[in-house]
């Protein structure tokens, strides 16, 4: 599948949600959706200044990639991985720009975790490594947000990756950035904390799509997360957590108590 340079949003102007592309720097209404095809109208009022940005696509899952960074894996005592580690975080976890990440209380330290988001554009089923770009909308930034004490204390991560809230994306779907490595980044009240490429993944793009669609179908709008570098760290009540991507932009959400 070919894609245009340009950034896709789903946006929520006066009462009315629609999609909105932005290209050469002018924001448009856009008619269709990203899946079929989308036709660039009127210029939106107030470009993005104008709009309250809303999460770029509704998935019905994430599929999220853990240890694909050797930093990572050497912060947190693990070994790597012989294949991709997965897990699942469900569309309840969901948020957009903006929305607060809610800390639910009694679980101990909550984690930001900064990562490069796949956006998948058409339904995926045993996808040959050689095909995976043929299948690929775009990208997203996506925050991993964990319980890591809870974490530690389960054997699977369902539960504590899987809290309402615990998965903003956003602000944008961009497409056409090319299959070259792309600056992934953690930012907490205005303090870098997480700073790495795609190009130190331990499995490649093309890998992972390969190897989640032998095992699940992928449906449009789904998110593979592909995993987090070094530099995770707690969020607090109180806290302005960002994530950046290159080509994409940057998705903040404030943090507060639930």
């Amino acid at each position: 599948m070919f894609f245009p340079m340009e950034k896709i949003y789903r946006v929520a102007q006066d009462g009315d949600t629609f999609w909105a592309v932005e290209r050469d720097g002018e924001l448009r209404r856009a008619g269709g959706d990203p899946f079929t095809a989308l036709t660039p109208g009127a210029p939106v009022r107030g470009g993005l200044g104008g709009v309250s940005l809303l999460a770029p696509v509704r998935p019905s899952k994430i599929v999220c990639v853990g240890l694909n960074y050797r930093d990572h894996a050497g912060e947190v005592g693990k070994a790597l991985p012989p294949e991709p580690l997965l897990f699942i975080k469900p569309a309840s976890a969901v948020i957009g720009p903006g929305d607060p990440i809610r800390l639910p209380p009694g679980v101990g330290r909550v984690d930001h975790e900064a990562e490069l988001g796949i956006v998948i554009g058409r339904r995926a089923h045993r996808v040959a490594a050689a095909k995976a770009w043929d299948y690929i909308l775009g990208f997203t930034c996506v925050n991993d947000v964990t319980a890591r004490d809870l974490q530690k204390k389960d054997t699977q991560y369902t539960r504590c990756k899987g809290f309402d809230t615990f998965a903003p994306i956003g602000p944008c779907i961009a497409t056409g950035l090319g299959r070259g490595p792309r600056g992934v980044e953690g930012w907490v009240n205005g303090q870098r904390r997480q700073a790495s490429s795609t190009q130190h993944l331990i499995f490649p793009i093309e890998h992972l799509v390969e190897y989640i669609t032998f095992v699940m179908t992928l449906e449009p709008g789904d998110i593979i997360s592909t995993g987090t570098p070094e530099g995770i760290g707690p969020l607090a009540s109180g806290d302005s957590v960002t994530i950046t991507v290159e080509g994409v932009g940057e998705l903040t959400n404030p943090v507060q108590d639930e």
